[in-house]
């Protein structure tokens, strides 16, 4: 039992991770910027909360934070804009980071990539940079948090069905159904040894648990 709030609520893996949670007894609260996108996150089993997370402050994405036992970040500015992508992906990842510390809200579950490093190695004129920046510079915000944090770095995303298996021992990224990286965010949110791991994976062989035992061990 528990409750956790979703940030980018209404994105295929939020939308994917929600009924998982609600089934493990948890409650989910999916933030979502378009009002239009209710419907969709109640079919899901969330709670719908419209707020455009670009321009809260810190202060007031921690009212809104407090009183859950987790945060899931799985927001993004979607590409595109490089300014709005790093107001999203890089600024209000960090300021829901520093809200959750203000809440007292230490559990957190970044939604990242495969390749997110400083040392991602991407060309500034390369139109991902923006995106590999911010991301680089959330995680590391995250890592040297005072929060009981996990990264998930997936590889390169599909909409194929879930097999419920991954490998999270390749140093390649491949592809990883978004169902499946749905179920390993449950899957973390329920084991405390993900606790400051960062976990990059695949779509493999190894049922996620096994996997995810391995890693913790």
């Amino acid at each position: 039992m528990g409750s956790t709030i979703i940030f980018g609520g209404h994105g295929k893996i939020a939308l994917l991770a929600t009924p998982i949670l609600r089934e493990d007894g948890i409650t989910v609260t999916s933030v979502i910027r378009d009002p239009e996108q209710r419907a969709g996150v109640e079919a899901a089993g969330g709670v719908p909360l419209v707020k455009d997370i670009e321009h809260l402050s810190t202060e007031e994405l921690a009212e809104i934070i407090a009183g859950h036992d987790s945060v899931v970040w799985s927001a993004g500015a979607g590409g595109g804009n490089p300014a709005r992508t790093m107001a999203v992906d890089r600024d209000a990842a960090r300021r829901t980071m520093d809200a959750a510390e203000q809440a007292g809200v230490k559990r957190y579950v970044m939604v990242s990539y495969f390749g997110s490093s400083p040392d991602h190695g991407i060309d500034p004129d390369n139109s991902f940079y923006a995106y590999a920046d911010a991301k680089a510079v959330a995680d590391e915000y995250l890592r040297a948090s005072g929060l009981d944090w996990t990264v998930l770095a997936p590889s390169t995303l599909t909409l194929e069905s879930p097999t419920g298996s991954i490998d999270t021992t390749s140093a390649t990224s491949e592809t990883v159904s978004r169902g499946n990286v749905a179920r390993v965010i449950a899957a973390v949110l329920a084991d405390d040894r993900s606790i400051h791991r960062t976990i990059r994976f695949n779509d493999g062989d190894t049922p996620i648990a096994d996997a995810l035992d391995e890693i913790g061990a």
